[in-house]
């Protein structure tokens, strides 16, 4: 890819950083009109899961899939598709007549999306090609999370309360079609020297993996364990076949290899906790504020701004802390942060009083805002830039299928707490075992954050990479 001029790049960051925006605003959006959903379309707590988890679980099955592609056939070309279909995907959903058709044409949705913020970080990662510029530029990304926080709630809750809850799709539609024209006027086209050739056998197994294992935690608390079980299987042995057939592989959906760096399989691992954090406290503090507390969806969602403006106003000084001095302080500051704000819902039930909610709610708010730049930055950094699109895939599969997992386990604790009972009291005590998940999960970001940013593992870093760029023998599928 040519070298751009210094307004050029900005330019492609923003165009990039839209394809974030409709995407994360699908998701906060959609939590602000979950109550006025479940009553349109009579949805239990399972369906309501999965309206949120179809989109992210098609999400993360088809992101690697997306980045591999991008980079063999073109990262604008497939950015292109992917604003196309997602935009086409939100008019279908604001058309749907019952919940099973939403729920099909979210996972359309889904489809655009995949294409969208692993091909974008693509793009950013091989158009900012300095180190310090690009954890800036990132920084940038990560606010913009921020952003669709901050607007998703309010412009949600006022479209729910004034038009219909349909209507939170719609907003996709400007912003959709400008980010098209713009990509074919101003981004220019990139790929990798080197095709990847497509791994059916792999992407089948990740979409069995993700797909049964979700399926077995929503549905665990409405049904008997004789039709969970079978899921729960396929997802152990899609595992298990995933591992043991992708290391044979010439050019494999996932190179595995990556994992043998320290730093990115802590960002991994951290991705999935602090984005399963988010999915569940969303999904919580949502119901919480309508179906508890009777507040309509504007005012929810004005009740989620100390939770936005703090992740808006930390992503960018997240990243130029990455910048400045490695990933470890951001991370310690957002396992601190989420960690705390878990503790005092969990055993202090700081929800009940407005004081302590709006504390607790701008303490994960500053926990998140860090996060998301150590994350990104640790993924895409220590690898060859040829294989820049995997790299972005691996990490944005992290984050959706931590939002699969965070609503898919803490509704159906939520689910299996609450039962059928429709009382106030009942979802307080319902919603404590999931606060204490979330606490886990914010732990895990601080014990992760300080194992897997020292020497040793910038180490191991530095050994995966000189490895992805040196040929490896690997033996033939089948042989021993």
């Amino acid at each position: 890819m040519p070298e751009l001029s210094p307004r050029r790049r900005l330019l492609v960051l923003a165009i990039c950083c839209m394809s974030l925006l409709i995407v994360s605003l699908d998701n906060t959006v959609l939590n602000v009109a979950l109550p006025s959903m479940q009553r349109d379309l009579h949805a239990s707590t399972s369906g309501l899961q999965w309206t949120i988890d179809a989109y992210t679980l098609v999400l993360a099955s088809l992101l690697m899939l997306a980045g591999s592609t991008a980079d063999r056939i073109g990262r604008k070309k497939v950015f292109m598709t992917g604003l196309l279909v997602f935009t086409v995907g939100s008019v279908l959903c604001s058309l749907a007549p019952n919940l099973s058709l939403l729920i099909v044409f979210r996972m359309v949705q889904a489809v655009g999306g995949s294409m969208l913020n692993p091909v974008a970080m693509s793009i950013i990662t091989n158009t900012f090609t300095d180190a310090r510029e690009r954890a800036r530029a990132i920084g940038v990304w990560g606010a913009v999370v921020g952003i669709s926080m901050a607007a998703g709630p309010l412009v949600g809750g006022l479209l729910v309360q004034s038009v219909s809850w349909r209507a939170i799709f719609w907003i996709n539609l400007p912003v959709g079609l400008v980010a098209v024209l713009l990509t074919l006027r101003f981004v220019p086209e990139s790929r990798a020297p080197k095709a990847r050739r497509p791994d059916p056998v792999g992407q089948f197994l990740v979409i069995a993996l993700f797909g049964s294992l979700t399926y077995a935690i929503i549905e665990a608390p409405d049904s008997t364990a004789s039709v969970v079980a079978p899921f729960a299987a396929v997802a152990v042995v899609a595992l298990l076949a995933l591992l043991r057939y992708e290391p044979r592989r010439d050019e494999p959906l996932i190179d595995l290899r990556f994992f043998r760096s320290a730093p990115f399989s802590g960002a991994t691992v951290i991705a999935i906790s602090a984005f399963a954090a988010l999915g569940g406290f969303l999904f919580l503090s949502t119901l919480y504020l309508q179906n508890v507390r009777g507040l309509d969806a504007l005012h929810a969602g004005l009740w989620m701004l100390p939770m936005a403006v703090p992740t808006f106003l930390c992503a960018p000084l997240s990243g130029r802390l990455v910048a400045g001095r490695g990933p470890r302080l951001p991370l310690l500051i957002a396992g601190t942060a989420m960690t705390a704000s878990g503790v005092l819902f969990a055993a202090f039930d700081a929800e009940t009083s407005n004081t302590t909610r709006l504390f607790c709610y701008a303490l994960f708010g500053i926990g998140f805002g860090f996060v998301n730049a150590p994350i990104t930055n640790t993924a895409v950094s220590g690898m060859p830039r040829a294989q820049a699109g995997v790299a972005a895939a691996v990490a944005s599969t992290s984050r959706q299928l931590g939002q699969t997992l965070g609503v898919a386990v803490i509704g159906a604790v939520l689910a299996s707490g609450i039962g059928s009972s429709s009382q106030p009291q009942a979802f307080t005590s319902a919603a404590r075992p999931g606060w204490w998940i979330l606490t886990g999960c914010g732990l895990a970001v601080l014990v992760l954050g300080l194992l897997t940013s020292g020497r040793w593992a910038r180490a191991t870093a530095t050994r995966t990479a000189e490895s992805l760029q040196a040929p490896e023998i690997r033996q033939p599928v089948g042989t021993v």
